[in-house]
């Protein structure tokens, strides 16, 4: 193995997959956009965010489960999803290039190579009180999900986290009950990433923002993103085109191997 030092190749080894994936979406229809951190970078700053080292794209509910259903590999490029992949650690899918390896705190034991992050889009409840009832049984399930798999505490409670621990139920179930709560069957003015991963409350944005999709930059290249998005950025991130504090402008760290 040869360890990754240089951002500049972590990033450009996700780029690869993302123009993959965008190449994929666009030969066979299937709906995404750049989101998150991503999104962001493209409109203040043409492309990563420059203390960044992630890329997340969204995907429409139905056009989610068509890419899961269809993608699976494409020579070096590989779908990690739930109830795809056994034992698999996260509650949303990543596409991940395996000629690579990430090491990361938060997944001990879990091998997984250098990703971009794929999260489903669903529809939530318009009312306030039925969204509020709703996110807050999203956060328990997540929570005794977090459980059942961590070989670590990620609770402050020692009590809750035992409890969550050996809950009689396995973790399969847990994330039955997660797919029933967080999507929507019925069409609502509202939409949210709902996986573990996902905003709070206060980050779900209106549905309208996400029917069309629209050409964005990003490091050079063109790839989409929601028509929206300027309504997207601003509830997810207020002044978005003001920088952040500079203490707030945090790298991660990252371990990254090429298998070679």
């Amino acid at each position: 193995m040869r360890a990754i030092t240089d951002i500049a190749e972590l990033r450009e080894i996700q780029l690869s997959i993302l123009q993959h994936v965008h190449d994929f979406c666009t030969a066979h229809d299937i709906t995404y956009f750049l989101s998150s951190g991503t999104l962001l970078g493209a409109v203040r700053h043409g492309g990563y965010i420059p203390w960044d080292d992630d890329i997340d794209i969204y995907m429409p509910r139905d056009s989610y489960e068509r890419f899961l259903q269809e993608f699976t590999q494409q020579g070096d490029y590989m779908l990690f999803a739930p109830h795809t992949i056994r034992h698999y650690y996260y509650t949303f899918a990543k596409v991940v290039d395996t000629r690579t390896l990430m090491v990361e705190d938060e997944t001990q034991g879990y091998e997984i190579g250098v990703y971009i992050d794929v999260f489903p889009i669903d529809y939530v409840p318009d009312d306030m009180a039925l969204r509020k009832h709703i996110f807050d049984r999203k956060r328990l399930l997540y929570k005794i999900r977090r459980c059942k798999i961590s070989h670590t505490n990620p609770l402050y409670s020692r009590t809750a986290y035992l409890c969550y621990k050996y809950l009689p139920v396995s973790r399969g179930y847990i994330d039955h009950l997660i797919s029933k709560l967080i999507i929507g069957k019925e069409p609502t003015a509202t939409v949210c990433n709902m996986t573990e991963a996902g905003p709070g409350i206060g980050g779900c944005f209106p549905a309208e923002a996400i029917a069309q999709s629209v050409d964005i930059e990003f490091e050079g290249r063109t790839f989409k993103t929601m028509a929206g998005y300027k309504t997207y950025l601003e509830r997810t991130y207020g002044d978005y085109m003001t920088l952040p504090p500079v203490e707030k402008r945090v790298r991660h760290h990252f371990e990254a191997y090429r298998l070679e």
